[in-house]
């Protein structure tokens, strides 16, 4: 089954004090450090592993008619068809949500002289209207079959699904401490290497992301 990598996204200030990505690039003060002493930069990666229990994905549905409200009203039979399949198929109604409606005029072919060139200005034909579902699947083992059943109900665009936990946070904790640990042991083992020794924790600097790099600064005082 696949399984989600997720990593440490650390940012904080003085001490170990975790802060938010937001809260931490508001702050520009740098931090304090004792004269004589000096300052160990290292940088760890904190990571957990899950497995994931949540797919989210997007079904579109595209309709087209003579006028707007035409191309509108199809649309709307279809989506509404479609909304109801996903009910039927045991996603809540929590879980959708519509979104991107649009509605766009369709242009018929202009009419093409032997040199290659086109005459005249671009006709009116019809218009498309579009419309799509934001879909979360909690049922992973039924992922294919709601699908199908989309795609019998009028769906004619279906993208994803991006697998995702529902509740991260407990495991970005677990990725946090970790990146923290190896960070600490990291500035230990270089610090025993120079002959000094590790004081405090000065910053950690969080990124985030399936590529996070958390930094910790530490000063570390000659002896």
């Amino acid at each position: 089954m696949k399984r989600l990598f997720l990593a440490a996204s650390l940012s904080a200030l003085s001490l170990a004090a975790l802060a938010s990505p937001a809260a931490a690039q508001a702050v520009q003060t740098a931090p304090v450090v004792s004269p004589g002493a000096t300052v160990l930069t290292v940088q760890a990666e904190g990571r957990s592993t899950r497995v994931p229990d949540l797919a989210v994905f997007s079904a579109g549905v595209t309709s087209e008619g003579k006028t707007a409200s035409e191309a509108l009203a199809a649309n709307a039979r279809a989506m509404n068809a479609t909304m109801a399949a996903l009910k039927a198929s045991g996603v809540a109604a929590r879980d959708m949500q519509t979104s991107n409606l649009s509605v766009s005029p369709v242009y018929g072919e202009q009419k093409r002289l032997p040199d290659g060139s086109t005459q005249g200005d671009p006709v009116i034909v019809g218009y498309r209207a579009t419309n799509q579902v934001q879909v979360k699947q909690r049922d992973l083992a039924r992922y294919g079959q709601v699908i199908d059943t989309l795609v019998k109900a009028g769906a004619n665009e279906v993208n994803g699904p991006s697998f995702q936990l529902d509740k991260p946070d407990a495991a970005m904790d677990e990725a946090r401490v970790d990146a923290v640990s190896k960070a600490r042991a990291r500035a230990e083992l270089y610090a025993r290497a120079a002959g000094l020794k590790v004081v405090r924790v000065l910053t950690i600097s969080e990124t985030g992301g399936w590529s996070p790099q958390p930094r910790c600064s530490m000063p570390a005082p000659k002896r």
